[in-house]
Order: structure tokens, then sequence, then C-alpha cells
């Protein structure tokens, strides 16, 4: 039993962050079909007198799938949208705009049933994609030119999120109104993260520090007990600047998605960000 708690231990270690999250939304899941009355406290409910009486659901909502599909798709897509994010941008600020993107869509869902009232009010909110949309729409935004590979033909990552928005949009007269309201507060949150992060300002700093004791949840590494390494800011990707200069456009961006992928996003400077971003233009 030692041997496999050390082997599943070891196995949850090597997941990132995202995949860590869809681990705990199977998980979930699978206690749904013997706890399913208890689940019920994680739910978002669509009045606001029941939900001050559960301010948790504003997150833990997004945890919880009854149905199959809706978790698989969920999950699928937050699968192939996570490994894309991660390759460019730190694990904290995956958690930061998944779970901001989660309020968010939360917040349009509770407005939603306390102006404009549909067929079925009561119906608690669930489910994954309002956080999902919200880091899609995030790299939608932040790179809309990137080519996608689907199937055996490449495709603009920005018509894949509006293809999601406009599927949105025309649901909202359906009875689930207000589900499909959430999707696109989460969507907006995610758009509106990626056009103030090409400004120089990552708007999820400060909810990133009240996070910090959860984002320690997923961690199951060790602390590295080498010292911190400050980057220089006279260099780009650890070269000087002439010599970055002497390297074609690809090479240059592969050298900072390298620095991405060892310190993080956040050890780019301005001026790595800024290339970046013109990059993905």
């Amino acid at each position: 039993m030692t041997s496999l708690n050390q082997d599943i231990k070891d196995k949850l270690s090597r997941l990132n962050v995202l995949e860590k999250i869809i681990v705990v939304n199977v998980i979930v899941f699978l206690l749904s079909f013997v706890l399913s009355p208890l689940l019920s406290w994680l739910e978002l409910p669509s009045a606001f007198t029941k939900f001050i009486l559960r301010p948790w659901s504003i997150i833990t909502y997004a945890f919880v799938h009854y149905e199959f599909l809706h978790l698989l798709f969920n999950m699928l897509l937050l699968y192939f949208v996570g490994r894309m994010f991660l390759n460019l941008f730190s694990s904290k600020m995956a958690l930061n705009i998944y779970f901001l993107g989660a309020i968010s869509g939360g917040i349009f869902y509770l407005l939603f049933f306390e102006f404009l009232p549909k067929s079925k009010p009561g119906i608690p909110l669930v489910g994954a994609s309002a956080a999902v949309m919200a880091i899609l729409i995030f790299l939608c935004a932040y790179m809309p030119k990137q080519d996608v590979r689907i199937f055996t033909f490449n495709i603009k990552l920005w018509y894949i999120g509006a293809f999601f928005v406009i599927l949105d949009v025309l649901r909202l007269f359906g009875d689930n109104g207000g589900g499909y309201l959430a999707h696109l507060g989460g969507a907006l949150l995610g758009f509106v993260y990626a056009k103030q992060l090409t400004k120089g300002h990552d708007i999820g700093k400060g909810f990133e520090k009240s996070m910090d004791n959860f984002v320690g949840f997923f961690k199951f590494k060790k602390k590295s007990s080498l010292k911190t390494v400050h980057k220089n800011k006279s260099k780009i990707g650890g070269y000087t600047k002439a010599d970055f200069n002497e390297f074609n456009n690809q090479k240059k961006v592969d050298i900072i998605l390298d620095k991405i992928s060892k310190s993080g996003y956040d050890s780019l400077t301005a001026e790595e960000k800024d290339y970046l971003f013109r990059a993905g233009k």
C-alpha cells in the first residue's frame, strides 16, 4: 500500500497545475455517484439570498459535473489549451485566469437571474466551462494569429475562440441562458486579462497573493535548495542585445520560450515580453 501511495504521489508530481485541476474534477465527478446530496453545497445557487449562505460556491461550482459528456468536453478542452498556455506562461498565472474566470462566470450567472429571470430560475450552476473559456479566450486575445493544427489543416486560434463565443451568444435565448452567460463571463475575463497583460499590467497579481496557500495544495515537489538567480535586464534571453539581434525571428522566439519554460513568464523582462507579443501578431 505504501508503494502504491508513493507511485500515485510521484505521478501527480509530474502533472502540470492544470492537469491536476483535471484530476480534481474527475474525482469530484466520481464522488457525485455516492455523495450527490452533499455536492449540492458546492453548486452555485441562482439566488443572491442563497449564495450569501454559500459564498464558497462562486469557485467550487467549477469543479462539479454530473454528466459525463459535460465533464469530458470541458476537461479535453482544458487539457489542450492548458498545454499551449503553460508553454508560454507560469502556473500561477494559469490558476489566476482559471479561478478569476470561474468567479466572473458566477457573477454573470447571478446577475442574470437577479435582473433577467428566465423560464427555469433556481437551477444551480455547475461545470468548469467559464473557467476553461477564460483560458481559451485569453490565448485567442493574446496571440490571435497563432496557427493551431486540427487534423490535417491549420486554423487561426482566434477563429476557434470566436466560434465558441458566437455559439454561446446564440444559446443565450434557450432554457439555460444563465449558464451560457456564465461562459461569456469567463470569456470576458480572459479577454480583458490578455489585453491588460499586453500593456504590462497583470490584473491577477492581487488575486494571486490570496491564492498562494491554495497553490501550495497542487504542489508536491520539495523546494529547491538552489539560490535564486536574478535576471539581467541588460540581456535578452541570456544573450547580449547585439548577439540576440543576429538571430532570425524564429530563433529569437525559441530563446524567449525556452526562458519561460525554465523560469516562468514572470522572469521575462519588459523588452522580452514586448518582443514575444509582437511576434505573436
